[in-house]
């Protein structure tokens, strides 16, 4: 049975994937466009700049990958690689509870275990790493502070997950004591405590590109707001969407294999007889 658990979140995550990147291609994608053409015409601006100060400007090397290829492979690929992972995380975490499940509650709905360990995901996954350190478009960010972020961003990612499952295990525990609604509460409260305390604890980086300056005169504006407002709604907007698709999917081949199951046990018993 863990082996078809598998296959489901794997196949889940591969429908989820397809979907999150096809949204990403439509809506995603024009606001990273944006945020390059944004940067080009800043470099230009600084190189002008320069030279009229007598500095030389910098070169940009040439582009590994061209745009095309970013877009339509690099980020398709990224995005069913992650959901395709997710997926297999997910039936893990799956198979796992339900297995609790089937000793401490007879006739429990798989689709609801699903449901609960998608939201669990979605949030100690992406919503309390992105609320800390919120995606930004390219242009958006210093190149000396890339490895800092990066870490942070992941070492927020760990704690938040480990945490989640200690307050996960927590809940089953102390529900024994004191019941469910108080038990969840209580492991709430404690996750909450543990990634605030995480978030104060690492860096914070505000680096949304100022105006270029010649004196008191503006040469080239500041990064565009709306840029990064609509970045990050579509970001949140994505992530909703291959979390839903994810968790909705897997319930559905758990809730089929379920009934095919039943069908199976029960046409056992007349075939003997017969």
């Amino acid at each position: 049975m863990e082996k078809k658990f598998i296959g489901a979140g794997l196949l889940s995550g591969l429908v989820a994937g397809i979907v999150a990147y096809v949204f990403a291609r439509i809506f995603i994608e024009p606001q990273v466009a944006k945020a390059i053409d944004y940067e080009d015409g800043r470099s230009e601006a600084e190189a002008a700049l320069m030279a009229a100060h007598g500095h030389g400007g910098h070169e940009h090397g040439a582009e590994v990958f061209t745009r095309s290829v970013q877009e339509n492979i690099g980020a398709g690929v990224g995005t069913i690689v992650f959901a395709v992972s997710m997926g297999a995380f997910f039936a893990i975490a799956f198979t796992i509870g339900w297995t609790y499940l089937a000793h401490h509650r007879a006739g429990a709905d798989p689709r609801w275990a699903a449901a609960l360990i998608g939201l669990l995901g979605f949030v100690a996954v992406f919503g309390v790493p992105f609320f800390a350190y919120p995606a930004n478009p390219p242009a958006v960010g210093d190149d000396d502070t890339i490895g800092a972020r990066s870490t942070s961003y992941l070492t927020l990612t760990v704690v938040s997950v480990v945490a989640v499952i200690a307050a996960v295990v927590f809940a089953l525990w102390l529900r024994q004591r004191w019941g469910g609604l108080a038990a969840t509460l209580a492991a709430a409260i404690g996750y909450l405590v543990v990634v605030t305390i995480a978030i104060a604890l690492l860096p914070e980086f505000h680096e949304v590109p100022e105006p270029v300056m010649n004196g008191d005169t503006i040469v080239f504006p500041g990064f565009p707001g709306a840029v990064i407002g609509d970045f990050r709604v579509y970001v949140i907007a994505n992530q909703v969407i291959l979390w839903t698709v994810l968790t909705t999917t897997f319930a559905g081949i758990m809730s089929w294999l379920s009934r095919s199951g039943s069908s199976q046990r029960a046409a056992t018993p007349a075939a003997v007889h017969s």
